[in-house]
């Protein structure tokens, strides 16, 4: 066991990067780098730094992989780039060598690590006792008290942000080392517990722990970012739907659907919670709109930057690379509003097309994207997107690139409108698309159709009957609604849709223009590959061998 302060200096060493100027309003996940051992054990502002420093390590989506969001990887979009990590998913040579994900491992047991020092910490009085040092609790009643009540809520989160971070790598990797105390070498010298002892870890952890959450930070604005109870429980329920779901409900257990439902209804029913649909889907996803919204449950915020605008502009815009281009796979997903009109392809769709891709004739950054033979954004030039798409959603209109103008870019986590979704899914499975059990507020269908009508209430009903007919439509519903959000590759997965889906050809359109009008064909743009084992991320040799034979390696790696 290491000393208290050569752990301490360890998560010095790994906590990511202090979030960049401009964002004094946000979650502070820096620590004091000028703290000595003699100071460390006295100081208050050491306790409140290492109740942020568990926080740094969480998923960035829009950073993933190849410093840009993950849709690359499954049939939302295709990497502009030839020389992308992505090309590793793509091809399905992700192997105990190369895995452009293993970072997300690494940061999420930091994460842990983090947790785990902080609760170790303030144990047995020990955080109670530092409050308490060196201040006169008459006369400071006041922010004694207030100190208090943040310890108590931090040492929840402590335990909550433990629970996220095992479900985002029972989401990559399956079973995990199971780590709750600080220990050298400590995942690598852990035998892996199996998936559903991790999913019992998770939900015992948010169980135990979510009284003891803040419900909302109204009138404590600078704890703004940390975890709530509304966290809490969708980080449970998305956590039991994806163990309902077939690669981890191989035999269709009921129980398991009953359970995912009635754990999204503990969110939804919640009147305390006060969350619903954003009125605008367009705006939501851009700039800071998120942060006031009642849809937002949980957001990973970050200061400004234009990173994402550099890497998804169309390439004709100065200074952007175009990046993530969105597939007409994906395009041909939204519906139609109406009678489509074959000339005009673009027009009369679901508008959450309109709020998430940039397509030909359409008005981008100023000015009309045109992606004819000789034209401003022509498919055949160097880095010109291969799809004939460009990715709209989260990107702030009209950045100037070149003089360094940036914009907000907070990424949401978990909203209101992917736990209707999880509701509406795991609702048919366990009770049918239409049955309203005592004590739920609605049926699947009424949980889908809440979330379409925000689109456009000309979308038309669903008309499912049965469970699989429902399940098509709601599949259906996640495809766009949660599109480029870093759901579909992971949906495919749990699913076990990925072999036919990851194994067929990402598609884009040829443009043809003739006079003032265009023409549009469906093409295959690249070939994917998926096989059977990569229903599971490989853990890297490295983590294999240092382990001592403690670890193994997932099937077929």
């Amino acid at each position: 066991m290491k000393t208290r302060y050569s752990i301490f200096t360890a998560i010095l060493l790994t906590v990511l990067l202090p979030f960049s100027q401009g964002c004094s309003d946000f979650l502070d996940t820096s620590l004091d780098v000028n703290k000595t051992s003699e100071t460390i054990l006295t100081d208050r502002g050491t306790l409140w730094s290492l109740a942020g420093a568990f926080y740094s390590p969480m998923v960035y989506g829009y950073s993933v992989i190849d410093s840009n969001l993950f849709a690359s990887a499954s049939d939302e979009a295709q990497q502009t780039s030839a020389s992308s990590d992505v090309l590793y998913f793509n091809k399905g040579m992700v192997n105990e060598n190369v895995n452009p994900l293993s970072h997300l491992y690494n940061n999420c047991y930091e994460g842990i690590r983090a947790a785990n020092y902080f609760l170790d910490f303030v144990s047995e009085g020990k955080g109670e006792a530092l409050l308490e040092q060196n201040r006169n609790l008459i006369t400071d009643a006041t922010s004694y008290e207030r100190d208090k009540a943040s310890l108590n809520w931090y040492i929840a989160e402590a335990h909550v942000a433990r629970a996220y971070y095992y479900g985002e790598l029972i989401k990559m990797y399956g079973g995990v080392p199971i780590v709750e105390k600080v220990m050298d070498g400590e995942r690598a010298m852990v035998q892996r517990s199996s998936y559903d002892d991790v999913v019992e870890y998770i939900v015992g952890e948010i169980d135990s722990w979510k009284g003891s959450l803040a419900v909302n930070w109204n009138e404590f604005a600078d704890r703004e970012g940390r975890l709530t109870l509304g966290a809490a429980l969708a980080i449970k329920a998305r956590v039991l739907l994806y163990a309902a779901s077939p690669l981890h409900n191989p035999n269709g257990e009921r129980t398991k659907w009953v359970r995912a439902a009635e754990a999204a209804k503990d969110l939804i029913a919640n009147p305390e919670l006060g969350y619903s649909l954003d009125p605008s889907y367009d705006s939501y996803f851009r700039g800071a709109a998120s942060l006031a919204s009642p849809e937002s449950i949980f957001i990973v915020r970050r200061g400004t930057s234009n990173t994402l605008e550099q890497n998804n502009y169309p390439i004709s815009t100065s200074g952007g690379k175009s990046g993530v281009c969105p597939s007409e796979n994906l395009v041909s997903a939204y519906e139609y509003i109406g009678t489509p009109d074959p000339s005009k392809p673009y027009e009369g769709r679901d508008p959450r097309f309109y709020a998430s891709i940039v397509y030909n004739g359409c008005t981008w950054n100023g000015r009309t994207i045109a992606e004819g033979a000789g034209e401003s954004d022509d498919m055949a030039k160097a880095n010109t997107s291969k799809t004939g798409y460009y990715l709209r959603k989260f990107l702030t209109d009209g950045l100037n690139l070149t003089q360094g103008q940036t914009a907000q870019h907070n990424w949401v986590a978990y909203r209101y409108g992917e736990l209707l979704l999880n509701y509406a899914e795991a609702m048919n499975e366990a009770y049918g698309p239409s049955v309203v059990p005592e004590g739920y507020p609605m049926s699947a269908v009424e949980a889908l159709m809440a979330v379409r009508k925000r689109a456009s209430g000309s979308l038309p009903e669903v008309q499912a009957k049965t469970i699989d007919s429902f399940r098509t439509a709601v599949k259906h519903e996640r495809q766009v609604e949660l599109a480029f959000e870093d759901h579909r590759y992971w949906d495919l997965l749990r699913w076990m849709d990925a072999e036919t889906v990851l194994n067929s050809p990402l598609k884009g359109v040829k443009i043809t223009k003739s006079g003032d009008s265009y023409s549009y064909s469906t093409v295959n743009v690249a070939t994917r590959t998926f096989l059977g084992r990569n229903y599971y991320l490989p853990l890297l040799r490295s983590e294999i061998e240092n382990s001592n034979g403690t670890l193994t390696q997932n099937p077929g790696y």
